[in-house]
């Protein structure tokens, strides 16, 4: 038997879109798994996403999910309501740069309720029904911003540090009831969110003279920890975040 194989299972992934979302609904497809995407911009009717998910030989349906209103994130997991999900990938996110002591307090707000809160949300209404059925595997996206401060960005990092501790906290609760919780701490990944360090010649520079690995890292290289903790594979790995850095914090 393949313990990799998600044959049968039907998975979440929020921020789907583009990116590392993109990417790791990519990879779950391609393991098997039916995926239910989700994005603040994403088309449910037509989407690349959708596209590449069905060529695998998938079923697919797209949602568009502000996930800065808890509404809307409470209203699109209770829908869900009949539908086993097995596997819930927390990843939609936001980032806002301004220094510590100019940051504005509506920024902050909005990267913690897209970035924790809303994880949260799923993990709550998602998770009960994992329970009742003793199977399921919820995965975050954390940071290397949940082991570190970074500079400029204390929302995201008071977010990302949260995403840890809720990653302890659920796996605590639900590890003996057949439901592992894990995160995933990409390093620095050529995505959205760091084009405005890899635009800066000193910070992108400096950046990559740290990483042992010598490259910036792609959402590719996310995806198949995201298929190893959603597999049956990591069934006795939980509570835990992996990075996945190019060796950044063993520097």
């Amino acid at each position: 038997m393949n313990p990799f194989d998600l044959t049968g299972r039907l998975a979440v992934v929020t921020g789907a879109k583009r990116g590392i979302g993109f990417a790791v609904a990519e990879a779950l497809a391609a393991a098997g798994a039916d995926i239910i995407g989700v994005s603040a911009t994403l088309d449910p009717a037509s989407s690349a996403i959708g596209d590449r998910v069905r060529e695998l030989g998938r079923d697919f349906s797209g949602h568009r999910v502000d996930f800065a209103d808890r509404d809307q994130v409470t209203d699109f997991a209770e829908a869900l309501d009949g539908r086993q999900v097995d596997i819930l990938v927390n990843n939609a996110g936001t980032i806002r740069r301004a220094p510590a002591a100019e940051h504005p307090l509506d920024w902050f707000d909005e990267v913690l309720e897209v970035d924790l809160t809303s994880a949260f949300v799923l993990s709550q209404i998602l998770g009960r029904r994992m329970l009742q059925a003793e199977y399921g595997r919820i995965v975050f996206t954390a940071s290397l911003l949940s082991f570190q401060g970074g500079i400029n960005v204390p929302g995201y990092a008071a977010a990302k540090s949260g995403a840890l501790g809720l990653v302890r906290a659920l796996s605590n609760e639900w590890a003996g009831r057949g439901v592992t919780v894990n995160g995933i701490a990409p390093g620095y990944i050529a995505t959205d969110n760091t084009q405005a360090l890899r635009d800066d010649p000193d910070r992108a520079r400096a950046i990559l003279e740290r990483i042992p690995a010598g490259r910036w890292g792609t959402a590719e290289d996310i995806a198949g920890a995201a298929v190893y903790l959603a597999s049956d594979a990591a069934r006795y790995v939980t509570g835990t975040v992996l990075p996945v850095d190019g060796g950044w914090l063993a520097r």
